[in-house]
């Protein structure tokens, strides 16, 4: 297994570590639901540098980013980053990204899956016609998630760089608890507020930032939070999980994520998901919670009430903030609207469950 720069952190602070995308990464440290709470109503800090980072130079870079991803990055001033995809010639997702523009039309950085790395970087590589100068740093990169609603208001101390106002898929670049050249941006995937902290693991970097963010949090209840917890809050926003909920054969329509597909522009499987668009889908992903007690697992067959097959179910979990079981999975269209009852096969038994809007609440 890898180990982040701050594998030793964890280990020390009594983390339950496990192998996750082939890194050795912290699950929880005093509990899921700790955690989360620590996140929703204060502040928590993630661990997430097993993500990747590729660095894309050069006159040419937009257009290729332009030609692989179903966001249209040509809007992008610097410092400002989108979410996106990479869609396959099939019509599914190779994977879900963040792009940043560094400097308008010809520096990008794009943030990647941690089990995706490679693909990715070959899937991009694979459609570069123009020999765009591509960087692929995600070893050297350390990301760490300071998520919550007083998230940065803890950390804005330790800089110079105006955070308390960052809005929301924008991002500054200076000098961060000591360290030069830090990216910091407003694009967590928590739905709690707070920033994701970028710089290089060098000259004890790692080190100097992650001892002045607990200096200056720790006195105010900033947690260290692991995997299970990002895993409950982004289930709470309805926000996709690459491996469960989107994937290699999920369309990012049927996940919900046409707000991501720009048809003003030439890309990977664009006349597919046009095709979609104007006959319409045969299936869905919805967000759902569960009426009789059982929690819904990734696999597990949605069914109608005669019990006939109708979907799967791609993430669930017991909701720490709302105190009740929730999932998502994909659904044929005639059992997708709001408040429909479908039924989660828990084992041998049918478990009433119901449509629901997403976010939860």
């Amino acid at each position: 297994m890898k180990s982040t720069p701050f594998t030793d952190k964890h280990i020390a602070l009594g983390a339950k570590m496990a192998e996750f995308a082939g890194y050795n990464m912290p699950i929880s440290y005093t509990g899921i639901n700790d955690e989360h709470a620590a996140v929703r109503r204060n502040a928590g800090i993630f661990d997430v540098s097993h993500m990747g980072e590729f660095i894309l130079k050069g006159p040419h870079a937009l257009d290729l980013i332009q030609r692989v991803t179903s966001n249209d990055a040509a809007k992008l001033k610097a410092g400002q980053a989108q979410y996106s995809c990479l869609p396959n010639e099939d019509g599914g997702i190779v994977d879900d990204l963040l792009v940043y523009c560094v400097e308008e039309n010809k520096v990008y950085m794009l943030v990647v899956n941690a089990s995706n790395i490679e693909k990715d970087w070959n899937w991009i590589r694979k459609h570069d016609h123009q020999q765009v100068e591509m960087h692929n740093i995600s070893d050297k990169t350390c990301l760490l998630a300071v998520q919550g609603p007083n998230a940065t208001k803890i950390l804005q101390p330790l800089t110079e760089m105006d955070i308390l106002n960052l809005k929301y898929y924008t991002f500054v670049k200076g000098r961060f608890a000591g360290v030069d050249n830090v990216l910091i941006s407003a694009t967590g995937y928590t739905g709690a507020g707070g920033v994701e902290i970028y710089f290089e693991d060098s000259n004890g970097a790692a080190e100097k930032i992650w001892t002045a963010i607990f200096e200056a949090g720790g006195p105010q209840g900033l947690k260290p939070a692991g995997l299970g917890a990002r895993d409950t809050l982004r289930l709470e926003m309805g926000f996709c999980l690459y491996g469960n909920d989107i994937d290699d054969t999920t369309s990012p329509l049927e996940a919900g994520l046409g707000w991501i597909t720009r048809f003003t522009k030439d890309f990977t499987a664009k006349a597919i998901f046009e095709k979609q668009k104007a006959e319409g889908l045969d299936r869905k992903l919805v967000g759902f919670e569960m009426v009789e007690k059982g929690i819904p697992r990734h696999g597990y067959e949605i069914k109608d009430f005669e019990g006939n097959t109708i979907g799967i179910v791609t993430s669930g979990t017991q909701s720490p903030s709302l105190g009740k079981a929730i999932g998502m999975g994909y659904v044929r269209m005639a059992n997708a609207a709001i408040d429909s009852d479908i039924y989660i096969k828990v084992r041998d038994k049918l478990l009433q469950a119901k449509v629901a809007k997403i976010p939860f609440s």
